[in-house]
């Protein structure tokens, strides 16, 4: 089944300026474009706000289907880093895909999500289209971004069932236990 692309939204607060979410999406592509044309990209970031430690995912659009979709939950490197190690797993990681061509490369329209760490939350105060949940039970986790339930219009409840899903988890295990953890992201990208 191929998703709609999904249109550039802001979740939350807007914390990255015009200059630097451009930045952050030219760097995307030119990680993906480097890979393939085995040249590097710079690996220090421009400024002390894009080398601040934060979870990020890379989602990858061709005509308008989705092609790929990789990230860090947790802030493992700096925000700079985590977009050049997230374009490219989701150009050529992403086991749902074959790896992204060079002819492919060059039409990509690239959707970034930085996130805030996540927290522990109670079922009820998750609120759609604000919060994305990350559910864990038993070693097993599963992750749903904040724009994924306002875009298939799930209300609260479906939202957790579908995250327990994602974890492989029967659809009320937040009700039996499961860890709910709640995290926001700043979403943008190419129309």
């Amino acid at each position: 089944m191929s998703l709609p692309r999904p249109s550039p939204i802001a979740v939350g607060q807007s914390e990255f300026s015009h200059e630097e979410r451009t930045l952050l999406l030219q760097l995307a592509h030119d990680s993906i474009l480097s890979a393939l044309e085995n040249h590097e990209v710079s690996l220090d970031p421009p400024s002390p706000h894009l080398a601040e430690p934060r979870g990020a995912f890379t989602s990858l659009y061709l005509n308008g289907e989705l092609r790929g979709c990789v990230g860090y939950v947790l802030p493992v490197s700096s925000v700079y880093r985590a977009v050049i190690d997230t374009a490219r797993a989701a150009a050529f990681e992403d086991a749902r895909f074959y790896p992204v061509t060079i002819e492919e490369a060059r039409q990509l329209k690239i959707e970034l999500s930085i996130l805030s760490p996540p927290l522990p939350i109670s079922a009820e105060e998750v609120e759609v289209g604000r919060h994305g949940l990350l559910i864990s039970l038993a070693g097993q986790r599963g992750l749903l971004l904040p724009q994924v339930p306002a875009e298939r219009n799930w209300d609260r409840i479906t939202f957790l069932q579908q995250t327990c899903r994602k974890a492989g988890l029967p659809p009320d295990a937040w009700q039996r236990g499961a860890l709910i953890e709640a995290f926001t992201a700043e979403v943008f990208g190419e129309k």
